[in-house]
């Protein structure tokens, strides 16, 4: 699947291509930020290397109203989600082989297994409320 990059004229087209079963991939990046101009060919390159998934590119300062809220520390930062759990938020390194590695070990997980990931710590729970982009899509 292509990448979806949220404007300010797509936000339901989006919700509703992410909503339902299925992954989501998001990167979080700015305009203004190098490495995410650089980093945007390789989520491209990412997205064709992983097709049953749905790429999504979120400015976070031109959408403030759908991520403001969010902790983003450094570019790129990456939001894994299956269905409505949110499997990783963080930020990695811009290299595509990190990427792959990421979102094929969280792939690989049962959903047992991703349902206890989740549970695993603070910070993963608070992703589950905060970080759930089906959700900060609709709201």
């Amino acid at each position: 699947m292509p990448v979806i990059t949220l404007n300010a004229d797509n936000r339901k087209e989006l919700a509703a291509a992410i909503a339902g079963e299925g992954w989501v991939v998001a990167c979080l990046c700015a305009a203004w930020c190098g490495t995410c101009g650089s980093y945007r060919a390789t989520f491209e390159e990412l997205a064709s290397r992983h097709p049953d998934k749905q790429f999504v590119w979120i400015d976070i300062e031109d959408h403030a109203d759908v991520v403001g809220d969010l902790d983003v520390e450094n570019f790129p930062t990456l939001l894994i989600q299956h269905d409505d759990v949110v499997a990783f938020f963080g930020t990695t390194l811009p290299d595509a082989g990190v990427a792959h590695r990421l979102i094929t070990a969280q792939a690989a997980l049962s959903e047992a297994e991703l349902a206890a990931q989740a549970a695993s710590s603070a910070e993963r729970r608070d992703w589950q409320n905060d970080c759930n982009l089906r959700t900060l899509l609709t709201d």
